[in-house]
């Protein structure tokens, strides 16, 4: 069950670590992630060995972001079924380590059903674990895949709302290439702007739980050479009052059946300011997070975080003596109560568009949320 850490050598490293990768060393098949809470201070990797171990690395936020998830979720079930584990109870730990992120679920699933296909038609444990890896590789090829025509899609919607180019966009927590078997969801759009020469300024927000805008998204933006601003969550409303704020785009971890979205918290004030401003309020997302069997807002589970991630502040790599909880130093009285939600939920109607591998739904209706879906099953059955 042991998991480790591998630190990659300065001299051999990549230009790019991969977010999560599957290999097979002699000792045996391992899924070996960059552990983003390490992030920006060093560049380690995590290596997991076993679903207990990834586990783990999903609730700590080792690995996050919804498609990125998925991805792992289904090669976690691969990793207990080639590795001689229970499949099925290691596919319950993984679907059940976040409950807001429904790709994880998806995710899960799918590497499952690939398990017990391949046994229900006689093949022997060896080839239904084959089967299980087989459908986890083609969810992470899939995904990069839809990352490539979500930017496509996303730029072009953006150049109908704002033509002329220059845009000055607001983004919210991380979607970049640390989410995604590709570039990401609306990081990706903004970086394909950015390529086009039409990106003027990204605002980043620092962004709760552990201010993954300001470790992960302004560290991908500088690793992009990306015109950036850090800002905090709270002075965003500056930014729309004074005209700077073009266009926010955001990713989302489950969108209901009729549109609502729950996205890291902070992102539904963005969307009150945004329509306050007359400024689109862009949801980017693969159709793996639509959730039809969700049918409202009010229905999603939203996840509640550790107090001390509020009450105390951490410093990558900085040992702090006689620390507890999460081993940080206190910035609120000892026994203060904290409200923390990961994520919070944006009703249809503040949302813009929102933007899919298939094309960009806008308005967002059941109806036309339902459509995109039925044509990315058709066109995966095709």
């Amino acid at each position: 069950m042991a998991d480790q850490y591998a630190y990659s050598d300065d001299d051999k490293r990549p230009t790019e670590i991969p977010a999560i990768r599957w290999e097979e060393p002699p000792e045996g098949p391992v899924l070996v992630l960059l552990d983003q809470t390490r992030l920006p201070a060093e560049e380690v990797e995590l290596v997991c060995t076993d679903a207990p171990a990834l586990v783990e690395a999903i609730r700590s936020l080792a690995v996050r972001g919804a498609p990125l998830l998925g991805i792992a979720g289904a090669y976690g079930v691969a990793l207990a079924a080639v590795r001689g584990f229970d499949v099925d109870e290691a596919a319950a730990a993984l679907a059940s380590a976040r409950p807001t992120a429904v790709n994880l679920a998806v995710g899960v699933r799918r590497a499952q059903a690939a398990h017990e296909a391949a046994l229900a038609k006689g093949g022997d444990i060896r080839q239904a674990a084959a089967a299980a890896l087989a459908a986890a590789r083609q969810l992470h090829r899939e995904d990069a895949e839809a990352s490539a025509r979500m930017a496509e899609h996303g730029l072009a919607l953006l150049d109908e709302l704002l033509p002329g180019g220059g845009h000055r966009i607001l983004t919210h927590c991380n979607t970049g290439s640390l989410v995604s078997g590709g570039e990401g969801t609306a990081f990706a759009v903004a970086l394909a702007a950015h390529r086009a020469g039409r990106l003027r300024r990204l605002w980043v927000d620092e962004t709760r739980p552990l201010l993954q805008g300001a470790r992960l998204t302004a560290y991908e933006a500088a690793r992009s050479g990306m015109a950036y601003t850090l800002l905090t969550d709270n002075a965003a409303g500056s930014l729309f009052a004074a005209g700077e704020v073009d266009a926010v785009l955001i990713g989302a971890d489950r969108i209901t059946a009729d549109g609502s979205v729950a996205n890291k918290v902070g992102s539904y004030p963005l969307a009150v300011l945004a329509r306050y401003h007359h400024v689109p309020f862009i949801v980017v997302a693969p159709v793996t997070t639509v959730d039809p069997d969700t049918p409202d807002g009010a229905s999603i589970e939203v996840e509640q975080r550790a107090g001390h991630e509020v009450t105390e502040f951490v410093a990558p790599q900085v040992p702090v003596t006689g620390a507890e909880a999460g081993g940080g130093i206190p910035v609120a009285p000892l026994g203060t109560q904290a409200y923390n939600p990961a994520f919070d939920v944006t009703p249809p109607e503040l949302v813009t568009a929102i933007v899919t591998e298939e094309g960009a739904v806008s308005p967002v209706t059941a109806e036309a949320l339902a459509e995109v879906c039925a044509r990315s099953r058709r066109a995966a059955a095709g």
